[in-house]
């Protein structure tokens, strides 16, 4: 394999490295916003049941796209936990 193929996969990596870093941050506005609106209606930080529909959702979206459904989760989850946190310091603020 030529250094000139190598850099042209690198190259792929790191444009789909920083596009995901991109979709991320978009993600975290929208739950942000989520997390401000669930703090002023007094609604809990956490949904477990919307979280385990968006769970098995994935992992059907993962096991299409030939992606492991196991790693989709726990990316999910930590993505969740994340979140959650966040909407819990939104609680606290008040």
């Amino acid at each position: 394999m030529s250094d000139d193929v190598l850099d042209g996969y690198r190259s792929s990596i790191d444009n789909i490295d920083a596009a995901l870093v991109h979709i991320l941050a978009e993600r975290f506005k929208v739950t942000q916003a989520v997390g401000r609106y669930k703090a002023e209606a007094g609604l809990p930080p956490a949904d477990p049941g919307r979280e385990e529909r968006q769970i098995a959702r994935l992992r059907r979206l993962a096991e299409e796209a030939r992606l492991d459904p196991e790693f989709t989760e726990k990316f999910l989850r930590f993505i969740i936990d994340e979140v959650i946190r966040h909407h819990e310091r939104f609680r606290g603020e008040g």
